[in-house]
């Protein structure tokens, strides 16, 4: 009985695929694009502060700095993936396609792997022509040859940073397919969790040469350590709506089973910020590529300080926690399901009444789980800039690590649960009783 509980061969593979996988993500990190200036890009990036490129940078997880064949990172591949669910609720063919099933998410699929190539290639093409066209404070050239073999940097730079945008994507598939988690979501997780250990030190660095106080070092783990249990408290919560299934049994009585159905707090998780994040970035790192006075001014305002990036920023979460909640969740849905197999809601009537009831506590908890997420993206970046601290993790990045390690541990524990149930299952012989007349 106890070998049959015990760790799961085919759980215990997808863990190790997962963890292949980010580590070959990390690999490629390392591997850098020839015909730059590497220590002149890096000293560049230093002199930035906290700008729109060092955020960019947080979420490459240090590929852009490097300027790595992974510099990109997947954002090319989730805004790609913003733009046709969005497109999903506006155009008739993409709306049939999601509703044929497998199929049309296979054809979906398909065309945001094509976009994330266009988007690639768009953002090769600025990333190339800014190096090019940059010239730090010492006035050493980012490029160190204009020519790559018979290539021009910028066709060199295209492909490679095109090719290497394709293998994370690809790689992110990988993950959601036969490994643990979310790949995307776990990829971006790595990015930033890789800075910690750097981050840290740093901290330390600036402790011992009297550039932070000890008690401010005290203040800032402190405020970490609520924020992330803040985090865990609002993503683990849920509110449980009371159902009830009747039944008729053999003595023709009818009877109740109780139930639940648990609705969380922040239906959305992680998705709202790192959707905002990735469209708001998008336009301001074109920005950056553009020798314009109008390019100029929108780099200055859309800067993470900046009182215009926070004020889209909190409308962007709001939109994309009620526009993912609304493409999630079905409540005319659950209600038929519901009624199809019996259930109620103890003093709601059943079919439309049951959905405008549910639709109802999910909208509230929608705005409660948009402003949760508001205040934890906004609160703690507008803190740090105040105080000019170097802390290296924002709101945004500590809610991305703290969410997509619960949710991670919650798929390894059904796994595990599933599991259990086939283990006790296992051995167990069912013996057919024969009628004697």
């Amino acid at each position: 009985m106890m070998q049959n509980l015990s760790f799961p061969k085919d759980l215990r593979n997808k863990i190790f695929f997962t963890l292949a996988v980010l580590i070959i993500y990390r690999i490629g990190v390392q591997v850098p694009t020839p015909g730059v200036d590497r220590e002149a890009l890096m000293a560049f990036f230093d002199s930035q502060g906290g700008g729109v490129l060092n955020m960019l940078n947080t979420f490459t997880g240090g590929a852009l700095e490097r300027f790595s064949i992974f510099a990109l990172g997947i954002l090319p591949y989730i805004t790609a993936s913003i733009i046709f669910q969005l497109l999903q609720t506006g155009i008739p063919y993409l709306e049939q396609l999601k509703k044929e099933g497998e199929a049309g998410r296979r054809k979906i699929n398909q065309y945001t792997r094509y976009s994330t190539i266009l988007f690639s290639i768009v953002q090769g093409y600025g990333i190339s022509k800014m190096l090019i066209n940059l010239t730090p404070g010492d006035g050493r050239s980012l490029v160190i040859s204009p020519v790559i073999g018979f290539l021009p940097f910028e066709v060199f730079t295209i492909i490679t940073l095109t090719a290497g945008a394709c293998l994370i994507m690809w790689l992110g598939e990988q993950i959601s397919e036969k490994g643990v988690g979310n790949g995307a979501s776990l990829i971006i997780f790595a990015g930033i969790a890789a800075g910690i250990p750097s981050g840290t030190m740093n901290l330390f660095k600036m402790v011992g040469r009297g550039q932070i106080s000890n008690g401010l070092l005290l203040a800032l783990v402190l405020f970490m350590i609520v924020i992330v249990g803040i985090i865990i408290f609002i993503e683990v919560g849920q509110r449980r709506i009371p159902v009830q299934y009747s039944q008729r049994g053999m003595s023709k009585q009818p009877s109740t089973q109780s139930s639940h159905l648990p609705l969380k707090l922040n239906f959305a998780g992680v998705i709202p910020p790192i959707f905002a994040s990735s469209l708001l970035l998008f336009p301001t790192t074109l920005a950056q590529y553009v020798d314009q006075p109008w390019a100029q001014n929108l780099k200055d305002t859309l800067t993470p300080q900046s009182s215009l990036f926070n004020i889209l920023f909190v409308a962007m979460i709001v939109f994309f926690c009620f526009f993912y909640t609304e493409a999630v969740f079905n409540p005319n849905e659950m209600s038929d399901n519901l009624k199809k197999y019996g259930g109620f809601i103890p003093g709601i009537r059943a079919g439309k009444s049951t959905a405008d009831y549910v639709k109802r506590i999910l909208d509230r908890l929608t705005v409660a789980g948009s402003i949760y997420l508001s205040i934890i993206c906004i609160i703690p970046t507008l803190l740090i800039d105040k105080m000019n601290t170097p802390f290296f993790f924002g709101g945004t990045s500590l809610l991305i690590l703290v969410g997509v390690a619960l949710d991670t541990t919650q798929q390894i524990q059904s796994h595990l649960l599933t599991a259990r149930y086939e283990g006790l299952m296992k051995g167990v012989r069912v013996k057919s009783r024969r009628v004697q007349y």
